[in-house]
């Protein structure tokens, strides 16, 4: 797993969009710009401390799409989607580990660790350019660097 860094057409939406979502008390999570099949998908997350809603995602919908409209930043055709970075969601950029520090995640292991394992829960207590540290609910710490780590999201025990 390597950090993702927004490329210029995430840059630019996030721009503008981090206005507006926060006008509405909202925060955006992540703006994803991908090719699925033939199509491109414009993928707006956003967030709030109380949780989002339908009516949350359909009040950034409309006015963001407007101002996409307006600027016009993305040469080609796409879908725009605005929802919610949800309970578990990935943690795949640098603010994303910043913003979860203390959370109780879930990191998944490519290989086994030398103790066999391929997958924890802890609070995510450090990261770095190279690595993650865990405080495991027994108090002990687990280390792995990210060229072994599959994925790392939010933990919510159902």
């Amino acid at each position: 797993m390597k950090l993702k860094k927004n490329g210029a057409t995430e840059q630019k939406v996030y721009a503008l969009a981090a206005p507006l979502a926060e006008s509405l008390g909202l925060v955006i999570w992540d703006v994803r710009f991908e090719k699925e099949g033939a199509s491109w998908y414009l993928r707006v997350f956003i967030d709030k401390d109380e949780g989002i809603s339908i009516d949350d995602c359909e009040a950034m919908s409309r006015p963001l799409s407007d101002l996409l409209d307006e600027a016009d930043p993305i040469d080609q055709q796409y879908f725009l989607e605005v929802g919610s970075a949800g309970l578990e969601r990935d943690l795949v950029r640098e603010s994303h580990f910043a913003a979860s520090i203390g959370a109780v995640v879930r990191m998944r292991l490519i290989r086994p660790d030398e103790t066999g394992q391929k997958e924890y829960v802890g609070a995510l207590e450090s990261f770095d350019k190279e690595q993650v540290r865990l405080v495991l609910e027994d108090d002990t710490t687990v280390t792995a660097p990210f060229a072994n780590i599959a994925h790392i999201k939010w933990h919510e025990d159902f």
